[in-house]
């Protein structure tokens, strides 16, 4: 049967030079999640109304401390993430090759451990309940998905299965087989459609009054999205999680639903944390 394939656009991973430095798609797409989550965040905390009683768990200042957490939080779980749940054999017998992000190899399920802890040590030091700076951080982490599944599809990595679908498209480096642009799936329901879910959580159903409920939500939401794309997108070769027709990114999902559903039952048998309790 014949399909209509969409041309792989001629897109150069690199972004732009300056001298020597040549600057990637691929760090701007972090570097891009990281900044409009931080603006996104402050915007957040400026709006008291949407916090337990009234009040944003910290103030306005901290969100540049936050900032750089989260950085450290989401850089070092990533790759640390990338190197021991999917090329742990490469890495320790080349251990020199771990710090050199630049050639790629971060995986989100490590960065949301790294993150985890970041929170919880930035939550300690200031203060602040550690469930609404989780929320806080989940209505921004949509953000930086979106970003980064774009520089995945810019690099021409991490396609998708062969398939006969008329928007298949021929990834340069692949097979030549025709394959779903399983990126633009991941980036559309893990970054677009999750933070469109969560901004109508936090502003139309009050969900931040309820510490906990936007953290799971986004928890089990991106475990269901990832691991409906998983179904679209090549599996690992030769990962040892890889059975039939699911994956390691399906199997590392689910912990994360079940964590995330835990979560929101917790949160929701607790009353609204509004400022009408607040004297209760």
């Amino acid at each position: 049967m014949s399909i209509l394939l969409i041309p792989f656009p001629d897109l150069n991973p690199v972004a732009f030079e300056i001298g020597p430095l040549a600057v990637k798609w691929y760090g701007l797409a972090y570097l891009s999640g990281l900044l409009l989550g931080w603006v996104y965040v402050k915007w957040l905390l400026k709006q008291d109304r949407l916090w337990p009683y009234g009040k944003a768990p910290f103030g306005l200042p901290k969100a540049d401390d936050l900032l750089l957490y989260m950085t450290i939080g989401v850089l070092l779980g990533g790759r640390m993430g990338y190197v021991l749940f999917y090329e742990p054999a490469h890495f320790f017998a080349n251990p020199l090759d771990i710090p050199q992000v630049w050639h790629g190899g971060m995986a989100f399920h490590g960065a949301l451990l790294g993150s985890i802890l970041a929170i919880v040590l930035f939550a300690r030091h200031n203060g602040a309940n550690p469930w609404s700076v989780l929320d806080l951080c989940a209505t921004a982490t949509p953000m930086g998905l979106f970003f980064g599944r774009l520089a995945n599809f810019i690099n021409g990595e991490l396609w998708g299965r062969p398939t006969s679908v008329q928007w298949a498209m021929i990834f340069p480096g692949s097979d030549g087989q025709p394959r779903h642009p399983s990126q633009l799936y991941e980036a559309t329901l893990e970054g677009l459609v999750l933070f469109l879910v969560l901004l109508y959580m936090t502003h139309a159903r009050g969900s931040l009054r309820r510490p906990g409920l936007i953290g799971g939500t986004f928890m089990a939401g991106y475990g269901l999205a990832r691991s409906t794309c998983e179904f679209f997108r090549e599996p690992d070769p030769g990962h040892w999680l890889t059975l039939g027709p699911f994956t390691a990114g399906i199997l590392y999902s689910l912990p994360m639903i079940a964590a995330g559903v835990w979560a929101i039952v917790t949160a929701l048998r607790q009353p609204p944390q509004d400022a009408a309790n607040a004297a209760r």
